[in-house]
């Protein structure tokens, strides 16, 4: 994966995409070979890799900037306090630095999350279906906080999700996985500049050929309902 390029990961349920993401996020290390974060071999958890869950995982005593700041770690003082106020600018946040988790709708709750794993300022960010638990269009909404925040720190992200609009939306590259032991299936490039708009028939088009590549697999018995 390129530096600051945006991959999304597709396939069927218990095909390891999440399983890819614990091991890039070094949370997982039973596995052969190597993975590195440029020429940084990754054997743990990792300061230039961030992870978002699906989940928030919100702390509910801390209000929601000590939420950021616990991404920090021991790191204290007034530049931390510069790289929270920055992570919630990101996200657009700034105004409920205050605010306890209880008193979030979910799609701020998880703009909380997002704003926690970019606060370190990760080269890599590892997302987990993050927007899957929203509605549609809280869901968009958070699709372009996240591509306004991946301007800001221009990260390499790698995004696992199951909505075929959202990948072809978010990523420069969407990567189709088959029934475990996750295969790569097909890599899909998604040429349209951004940004982008959800109408442009490219975008459906793509989005088709996603589809059509996955049946094909299921087909050939690459895939398993």
């Amino acid at each position: 994966v390129a530096p600051s390029e945006i991959v999304a990961v597709v396939g069927p349920s218990g095909c390891g995409k999440s399983t890819l993401l614990r091991l890039a996020a070094g949370l997982d290390t039973h596995y052969r070979g190597e993975i590195r974060v440029g020429d940084q071999l990754v054997c743990g958890p990792h300061p230039a890799v961030g992870l978002v869950f699906q989940e928030p995982r919100l702390f509910p005593w801390l209000n929601v900037a000590d939420n950021v700041a616990f991404g920090l770690g021991e790191r204290h003082g007034p530049h931390a306090h510069a790289l929270v106020r920055d992570a919630l600018e990101a996200v657009e946040l700034t105004a409920f630095a205050g605010a306890l988790p209880k008193e979030l709708s979910g799609g701020m709750a998880q703009r909380v999350a997002l704003a926690r794993a970019l606060v370190t300022e990760p080269q890599v960010l590892l997302l987990d279906e993050p927007f899957n638990a929203l509605d549609a269009f809280t869901r968009m909404r958070l699709q372009d906080h996240l591509l306004a925040a991946w301007t800001r720190y221009r990260p390499t992200l790698l995004l696992v999700t199951h909505d075929l609009d959202e990948a072809v939306y978010l990523a420069d590259r969407v990567i189709l996985l088959g029934e475990r032991p996750g295969r790569v299936i097909d890599v899909i490039p998604v040429a349209p500049a951004r940004p982008r708009d959800r109408r442009d028939p490219t975008l459906a088009a793509l989005r088709v050929a996603l589809l059509e590549a996955l049946n094909l697999a299921r087909d050939s018995g690459l895939v398993t309902a």
